[in-house]
């Protein structure tokens, strides 16, 4: 099977999710609009995708965890541009995290209830601390450990935790094939 999706892949004023190889979006997520997930995503129980007035991207093997959110700035008086999200490869995105007209790069952990806020950069290799608050602008420089509210550089990374990225994306390409495998199971069983 090319990827695993159910109805809450959606459709909005003509704009359909453009899904890549081998992709979960659980069940109980929805993603809909201008939304593109590169090969390997997996976007996993009770998230929120959702590009209905600007585009998000999110690349190959990154990991969008339970319950977060992600959204867009539309364009209007008040930001004529917008903004819209754009999450490089081999991302983890912990559990319960919003991240809203942004753009975040390769290779990021993303901790769980961090909020990630609009026309932020984070740079690649980059570890924000669950809770942290990314504020509206902000840049995140590569190589470092970000926590708090409002999130300030903590400390270079190590190579151990640099080498987790690539670690952490790969572990959750094995576990959504996992995933995959069941709910095809399930659903040639009926």
């Amino acid at each position: 099977m090319k990827h695993y999706t159910a109805t809450s892949v959606r459709t909005f004023q003509g704009m359909t999710p453009q899904l890549g190889q081998r992709v979960l979006v659980d069940p109980s997520a929805v993603v809909l609009g201008d939304v593109t997930l590169g090969d390997d995503v997996s976007v996993w129980p009770q998230v929120a995708i959702r590009g209905d007035m600007h585009w998000i991207r999110v690349g190959a093997r990154s990991s969008i965890q339970d319950g977060s959110v992600l959204h867009i700035t539309h364009a209007g008086p008040y930001n004529p541009e917008g903004y819209p999200l754009d999450i490089g490869c081999d991302v983890t995105i912990g559990h319960a995290a919003v991240l809203h007209g942004c753009r975040v790069g390769d290779r990021v952990l993303v901790g769980m209830g961090a909020t990630v806020m609009d026309g932020a950069v984070v740079e690649c290799d980059v570890v924000i601390a669950a809770g942290a608050l990314v504020t509206p602008g902000k840049t995140l420089c590569s190589g470092f450990l970000y926590a708090g509210s409002p999130a300030r550089e903590v400390r270079p990374l190590s190579e151990r935790e640099l080498a987790y990225f690539t670690y952490s994306a790969g572990n959750y390409v094995r576990l959504k094939d996992q995933h995959i495998a069941e709910l095809e199971n399930a659903a040639g069983g009926k």
